[in-house]
C-alpha cells in the first residue's frame, strides 16, 4: 500500500481486508482494517502514544469529541467505549476508513461517523483527537488545523500526536504563532503528543 492512497476520498485499490488486536486503558479491541486505509496492518504506532499519553476521557464525561481522521475507527472507539455519555464524531475523507469505522464501532451507540462536510456547522467540540495525516504535506496539515481547531468549544482542548521528523516541532511553533496556548506533554518514540487549548486571560 502507498501512503497516498489512505488521504483519498475513494480509494482504488481492491480492499484486501484483515484485522488487528490492541489494548488500550485497559481495554483490548478487535478491529476490521483494508488496505487502503491508514496503518491497514497494525495500530499506528503515533497513534498508540496518543492513546497512552493523552488524557482520556473518565467515565462520567459528557460532551461531543471529534476523532479527525478515523481510519478505520481505534481513537473514535477507545473514546466512545471510556465515555459513554459522549458523543463521538469519526471523521475521514476517505470513504473506506468510514465504512470501517461505522463496522467497528457499530456496538456503540455513540459514534457517528462522518465525512468533513457531512458535520453541521453548529457542532462544537469538547475535545479533539487525531493523528494528523502528515503526508499531505504541510499546507494541507494547516488547513485541517485551521478548519477544525477553531470549531473547540469554550475550554475545550485538542490532542494530536505528530512524528517529530515529520514536522512535529513546527507544527507546534506555527500553532503557537495562531495565538494558540500548546503544550507538548509528551515525547515518546519519536513522537510528540501536544495539547492546544485557546489562551486565556
Amino acid at each position: 500500500m502507498t501512503a497516498e492512497h489512505y488521504f483519498s476520498a475513494e480509494p482504488t485499490t481492491p480492499a484486501q481486508r484483515g484485522e488487528i488486536e490492541f489494548t488500550a486503558a485497559g481495554r483490548s479491541y478487535r478491529m476490521a482494517v483494508a488496505s487502503g486505509v491508514f496503518s491497514a496492518g497494525r495500530l499506528d504506532p503515533g497513534t498508540a502514544v496518543l492513546l497512552r499519553k493523552g488524557d482520556l476521557p473518565t467515565t462520567a464525561a459528557t460532551g461531543v469529541f471529534l476523532d479527525l481522521g478515523c481510519g478505520y475507527g481505534p481513537i473514535a472507539a477507545v473514546l466512545a467505549s471510556e465515555a459513554p455519555e459522549a458523543t463521538v464524531w469519526a471523521v475521514d475523507v476517505n470513504s473506506r476508513a468510514r465504512e470501517l469505522a461505522a463496522e467497528n464501532t457499530a456496538g456503540l451507540g455513540n459514534v457517528r461517523v462522518a465525512g468533513p462536510d457531512e458535520v453541521p456547522s453548529e457542532v462544537v467540540f469538547d475535545e479533539i483527537w487525531s493523528n494528523p495525516p502528515t503526508h499531505v504535506g504541510k499546507a494541507e496539515l494547516h488547513a485541517l488545523m485551521e478548519r477544525w481547531l477553531p470549531r473547540l468549544a469554550t475550554g475545550g482542548v485538542a490532542w494530536l500526536v505528530i512524528n517529530r521528523h515529520l514536522g512535529g516541532d513546527s507544527l507546534h511553533a506555527w500553532l503557537t504563532g495562531l495565538g494558540w496556548q500548546v503544550d507538548r506533554v509528551a515525547s515518546q518514540k519519536g513522537f510528540r503528543v501536544l495539547r492546544v487549548s485557546r489562551k486565556t486571560g
